[in-house]
């Protein structure tokens, strides 16, 4: 028995990392997913590698008729919506605040917050109606702490999407809806190319060595994986975590809990051997 029996889901840019993940891992423990991604032939290509369960339709969630559109065919395929994934994303401009660009900041805004707050605007009567489910959206980590995206912009709209998330909580968990959002740390997927100018095929071909630079980041000795946020996706869409609201999960290794011990002692060390022969002993 799956732990998403009978649910029906949609996940937002899922057509490669974290969407994609969560979407395989959704239909192996029993949910109808509909994908939604901007990239058309690879979208249709998952759809049929997943099987029947699965439905992909192109979306570019910048575009609110498309977003309604989605959680329209949603219902009219299955008949309900239990979970929403407010997953795309992308890189926004990086620079200094004298540099940025105000059009690169507004489609960054589109794509990261005004995708969030569309994707919830519309389920939400869905799931009004139903008197249940599930929403969960994408913070980061970049949202908790600066300097931790190459964009501050980036990190200025994960900080509010993550805010939004509470507001909204406060309002749907009364009609029994929750609102989550999960923060990852850093994951190995193709963005952090994109962010540094490649395009998405060469983008996703750095994946491993992403991997590799990020394992050393935290002070589990491993970068992280979408896998990692699928699970922590399954858990805020099951029934699991039927008393969860409002929360924001950190899935990041520990990253931004604190500094990291190694560093730590090896500074310390150094201290006491400057300290040590300052003081001529």
């Amino acid at each position: 028995m799956g732990k998403l029996d009978g649910k029906v889901a949609i996940v937002t840019g899922a057509t490669s990392g974290i969407g994609l993940a969560t979407a395989e891992l959704f239909i192996a423990e029993g949910a109808r997913v509909v994908i939604a991604g901007r990239r058309a032939a690879a979208g249709e290509a998952i759809a049929a590698r997943l099987g029947p369960a699965c439905v992909f339709r192109r979306t570019d969630v910048t575009e609110e008729s498309e977003v309604a559109a989605l959680i329209a065919e949603a219902v009219e395929r299955f008949g309900r919506l239990d979970c929403l994934f407010n997953n795309a994303g992308g890189p926004a401009p990086t620079g200094g605040i004298a540099d940025i660009p105000v059009a690169g900041f507004d489609a960054a805004i589109a794509l990261l917050l005004r995708s969030v707050l569309v994707g919830m605007k519309h389920a939400a009567p869905v799931m009004r109606r139903q008197r249940s489910g599930s929403i969960i959206n994408n913070g980061s980590i970049a949202g908790h702490r600066a300097g931790y995206s190459s964009s501050l912009v980036y990190g200025a709209a994960k900080a509010a999407v993550i805010h939004l998330t509470r507001c909204v909580a406060m309002e749907l968990g009364e009609d029994n809806i929750r609102v989550n959002s999960i923060s990852p740390g850093g994951i190995a997927t193709g963005i952090f190319g994109k962010a540094l100018g490649l395009p998405v095929e060469a983008a996703e071909r750095t994946i491993a060595v992403t991997e590799q630079r990020l394992a050393k980041m935290q002070p589990i000795p491993r970068a992280g994986l979408p896998e990692d946020i699928a699970r922590a996706a399954l858990f805020l869409a099951s029934d699991d975590s039927s008393f969860v609201n409002g929360h924001d999960l950190v899935v990041d290794g520990g990253v931004i809990a604190g500094r990291n011990w190694t560093l730590q002692q090896e500074g310390l060390r150094a201290l006491r051997g400057e300290l040590h022969g300052a003081a001529g002993t």
